[in-house]
């Protein structure tokens, strides 16, 4: 006869009261409140601070350990419960910031795929200890020696310089159009319309949207005056200037004209932790009346945390471009269909004079417009 089969730990486990389940979240939720509140408070600077790894990647940690070492004080929950209880304690953490005005939905978005994996593996790294430690006793001790890391650690890391990186972005487009209409194109932007413009993913977490850009006058040493919405305003100093090939300039933020309810202080243009640097436009003729417009730019990153923080600038920083490049492109291809129709029309110039001096024209004025000014 065989033997019984042992029951298995998991549903051997005492059944968890539900009151728990919300307890645990309530504390980890407090305890991501307090921690945000700390070191948000410009008291305790430079020892602390958001935008340190000790905040975005230890306080989530120990936010997810918190929940569930308070809710498995009578039992061990459920491995869903471990994962989605913390998840709900962060969400909730980062709806009152926002509606406490502590950050923007900027941060939010930036922060919340960090927050979400580093409180996951909080959760199971307190399901994994409680697995092994079976005494309270040595539970509370852990508790007690994670809830401090944060506090601990982030002042240490704050004794290190930031570290400073050059990241560039390149972007690009095809267009049907010669390189003088597209050089006109680029070298100032007329107002563009909301209609023109897609809503960008940038956009619709809070960036502002461009709006035009006006040129004090031709050559190296003009300057260009980007403005975007909420009084955003870019000061371009060309330093290359090669009409119908290359357009280059450096980039200086105005941010005595930045509202500070424009921009979260975190991700502020020209602030500590991000700038815009240089900027370039690069004509690439490929055939007559055909180019690939190139676009690219740096930016500078400082913070601790530069890989994760590149990740997010490099793709809003494409985001932004794709959009120009996009209204560019439109409105240096709105024009060609009229001078288009004139080249394929001479399929049947033959039968008059007329037609065959209208298509000479028309070829004329496409190479022209390829031709260096």
């Amino acid at each position: 006869m065989e033997p019984p089969p042992l029951p298995d730990r998991e549903s051997s486990a005492p059944r968890v009261p539900k009151r728990l389940l919300w307890t645990g979240a309530c504390v980890g939720f407090l305890y991501g409140l307090f921690a945000r509140a700390f070191f948000g408070f410009h008291y305790f600077q430079p020892a602390f601070g958001v935008m340190t790894s000790g905040f975005l990647f230890l306080v989530p940690f120990i936010l997810g350990y918190v929940v569930v070492h308070v809710g498995e004080a009578k039992g061990r929950w459920s491995w869903p419960n471990r994962i989605f209880m913390p998840w709900l304690a962060a969400a909730a953490c980062m709806a009152v910031a926002v509606c406490l005005l502590w950050e923007g939905l900027i941060c939010i978005v930036l922060g919340l795929p960090l927050f979400l994996v580093m409180t996951l593996l909080g959760s199971i790294t307190t399901g994994l200890v409680n697995d092994h430690f079976r005494t309270s006793g040595q539970r509370r001790l852990m508790m007690a020696c994670c809830l401090m890391i944060p506090f601990v650690v982030t002042p240490i890391e704050n004794r290190f310089p930031q570290v400073s990186a050059i990241r560039t972005v390149s972007t690009q487009i095809e267009i049907h159009a010669g390189t003088r209409a597209i050089w006109d194109q680029i070298k100032s932007v007329q107002p563009i319309r909301r209609e023109e413009l897609r809503r960008t993913f940038s956009q619709r977490i809070g960036f502002p949207r461009p709006i035009a850009a006006t040129l004090s006058r031709e050559g190296i040493g003009g300057v260009r005056r980007a403005t975007f919405e909420g009084n955003v305003v870019f000061i371009e100093t060309v330093n290359a200037w090669e009409p119908g090939r290359r357009l280059a300039f450096s980039i200086r933020a105005d941010t005595s004209a930045i509202p500070a309810t424009t921009l979260d202080e975190h991700v502020t243009v020209g602030g500590p932790f991000f700038d815009v640097l240089n900027g370039e436009y690069r004509i690439e003729s490929i055939a007559p009346g055909q180019a690939i417009l190139h676009l690219s730019s740096q930016h500078r990153l400082s913070t601790h945390f530069n890989s994760y923080a590149g990740l997010w600038t490099e793709f809003l920083m494409r985001d932004i471009q794709d959009g120009i490049l996009e209204v560019i492109k439109n409105r240096c291809e709105r024009d060609v269909p009229a001078a288009a129709t004139s080249v394929l029309a001479p399929i049947s110039f033959t039968s008059t004079v007329g037609q065959t001096l209208e298509f000479i024209q028309a070829h004329a004025q496409l190479l022209q417009q390829d031709l260096p000014l």
